[in-house]
């Protein structure tokens, strides 16, 4: 039996079987969530003209200044202003031609038509056309997630619509003859299915439209028919039965619906009997059965292989040094990823870290990745921290 696989070789063989698949052409508003096939190039400038970036006065030259009328957002000043006017001006309003500068409102004295002030007006106030965007400027590249600001800058740019790729149908299989479908229904010993639901939330908040089908019985003729009917699928992924035990048959029965493995173990804990296997362009993401095990394996395989298929242009999440509020004991053999929670003091790892305990994982906020036979560490040492989408907000 061959030596698991390190986790950054194992993702990298994963991802290399995977691609974007057709793009199609969307409104800007409704494309939350979509990775661009096209760069979005801005069709106008931001801000058109130049405007105040302050409530004051709009100045010509040195003072005191007439003040000749005024220049509201979207009502601009008609005239051009000659050496000793002003105009009252609001933030975000037009500049008035011949405008030089402006006085802020916190310095201006007023005395009928009479403007003079306590500070210098300055150009420093005046916000130049352009300045967040020129037409023809490349606004977002190919890969570009779109989020909130996204969203912003593409409709600043005077875009309607932009070019997104599809998104990726995941189909999900659920096995293990210990699960019950309906949670309230759940006879002793038997327990609640939930890596159904779990990665198919997860799969779809990495940009992936997912269905999930099971809990298929431990039984290889019935695991055979949920792969054959989720083979048009971008990416399969079965939770459960890939490890080494008599009734853990998704190896055989990837075997006899004529998928070729093309790896199996990872050196991680938890999620070491993780799989791939390929049967030409359908490819197959084997995860564990425990829960955590399969969030954890989920979140550093799926959610990535999901991301490549939507068209993303960095589909790993970026680690983050936070500060250990207690203590490490030395690891083990294995690379490890640990549940925590987070506070103003640093990381906190969960008391319980087994692969079946679903509480310290809802609890959790970041998932602190800790190399193999790592040293002990202090309170205060830096570790490289994974933040989860748990709902642990500042």
């Amino acid at each position: 039996m061959s030596a698991p696989l390190d986790l950054e070789e194992a993702q990298a063989r994963l991802l290399a079987m995977l691609g974007p698949g057709n793009s199609t052409t969307i409104p800007v508003n409704g494309s939350a969530g979509r990775f661009l096939a096209e760069p979005a190039i801005a069709r106008r400038s931001q801000p058109p003209v130049d405007l105040s970036a302050m409530d004051g006065y709009a100045t010509c030259g040195e003072g005191p200044w007439r003040i000749k009328g005024e220049s509201r957002a979207g009502t601009p000043h008609d005239k051009v202003l000659g050496k000793g006017d002003a105009v009252r001006i609001s933030t975000g309003a037009q500049m008035p031609l011949g405008a030089d500068a402006v006085l802020v409102q916190e310095d201006a004295e007023v005395d009928g038509s009479r403007l003079t002030s306590s500070a210098p007006p300055t150009a420093r106030f005046i916000r130049r056309a352009g300045l967040d965007l020129e037409a023809s400027d490349t606004l977002l590249t190919v890969g570009t997630w779109m989020g909130p600001a996204q969203i912003a800058l593409a409709r600043a740019g005077g875009l309607p619509e932009i070019v997104v790729y599809e998104r990726p149908h995941v189909a999900i299989i659920e096995s293990g003859d210990e699960l019950c479908a309906d949670p309230q229904d759940c006879p002793a010993p038997k327990i609640p299915a939930v890596n159904g639901a779990m990665l198919a939330q997860m799969a779809r908040e990495a940009g992936g439209e997912a269905t999930a089908t099971g809990p298929v019985p431990d039984d290889a003729d019935a695991l055979v028919r949920a792969i054959e009917d989720a083979a048009h699928a971008s990416l399969i992924v079965i939770s459960g039965g890939a490890s080494v035990g008599p009734h853990d048959l998704v190896k055989p029965a990837l075997e006899a619906a004529g998928f070729s493995l093309d790896f199996w173990r990872v050196a991680i804990k938890p999620g070491k009997p993780l799989l791939v296997a390929r049967r030409g362009h359908s490819v197959v993401l084997g995860l564990p059965g425990n829960p955590v095990s399969s969030f954890v394996t989920g979140f550093l395989f799926m959610a990535p292989a999901i991301r490549k298929l939507a068209g993303a242009s960095r589909s790993f999440t970026r680690p983050i040094p936070m500060p250990l509020a207690t203590a490490l004991p030395p690891g083990g053999k294995r690379r490890e990823f640990l549940r925590a929670s987070w506070t103003a003091q640093g990381v906190t790892p969960a008391t319980v870290q087994d692969s079946s305990a679903l509480r310290p994982l809802a609890d959790a906020q970041v998932l602190i990745d800790r190399p193999a036979n790592a040293v002990a560490s202090e309170p205060g040492a830096f570790v490289p921290c994974y933040p989860l989408a748990n709902g642990g907000y500042a």
